[in-house]
Parts: structure tokens; C-alpha cells; sequence
């Protein structure tokens, strides 16, 4: 599955943004997925999940009651909504997709990653 992350932006302290992840090339719903990010000097941190039905979701504590993971399925797309973002929120957002049942918080629970999209909050 090719996978197209989009949504970023610049925002300032206590915005919202909402990113997207388009899914191709295989059956979507049969892929969970995550959001996960990088900030420069950092490696990549998990930040949310969802399981394959929508039904389970998985959160990091720095992002949790901020930060809501969905898919719509008829649409092929995950979504990351983020509200009041923080400085510390600034990082490349990635999504990922794996056809293992279930959720991760691992890097290496996923096989497919999308490029990347900049999310800048400034204080």
C-alpha cells in the first residue's frame, strides 16, 4: 500500500490541524495504522494507532485528549486531528500501515510509511 501524508502547516500555540493519510494500492481496511513523528536531533516517537476496524485506539501520553486518530475506510484516509498543539508538537508527522491485526506503538510494527508532512507550532 502507497501511502500519501498531507496536512501540515504552520500554526501558532493552541491551533489545530488536521492531517491526512491517503491510502492506495491495496484494501485499506485491512491495515491498522499510526501517526508517528520526528523532531530534528530526535528519533521517531509513536504518537497514536488505530486498529483495522477503528474500534481500537492507542494514544501517547504527551498527545492524549489533544490528538484524535480515525479512518474512514469508504475513503481510503486516516486523519490525526491535533488541538491545542505546543511548541514541543513541532516535528515531521508520519503515518504508517501494517496488514498485522491488532495495534502498535512500535516503529516496527508498520511496513508502510508515507513521506512525511512539516508540523511547525510557534510559541
Amino acid at each position: 500500500v502507497q501511502l500519501q501524508a498531507s496536512g501540515g502547516g504552520w500554526v501558532q500555540t493552541g491551533g489545530s490541524l488536521r492531517l491526512s493519510c491517503a491510502a492506495s494500492g491495496r484494501t485499506f481496511s485491512n491495515y491498522r495504522m499510526g501517526w508517528f513523528r520526528q523532531a530534528p536531533g530526535k528519533e521517531r516517537e509513536f504518537v497514536a494507532a488505530l486498529a483495522r476496524s477503528g474500534a481500537s485506539t492507542y494514544y501517547a501520553d504527551s498527545v492524549k485528549g489533544r490528538f484524535t486518530i480515525s479512518r474512514d475506510n469508504a475513503k481510503n484516509t486516516a486523519y490525526l486531528q491535533m488541538n491545542s498543539l505546543k511548541p514541543e508538537d513541532t516535528a515531521v508527522y508520519y503515518c504508517a500501515a501494517s496488514n498485522s491485526p491488532g495495534i502498535s506503538i512500535r516503529v516496527e510494527g508498520y511496513t508502510y510509511w508515507g513521506q512525511g508532512t512539516q508540523v511547525t507550532v510557534s510559541s
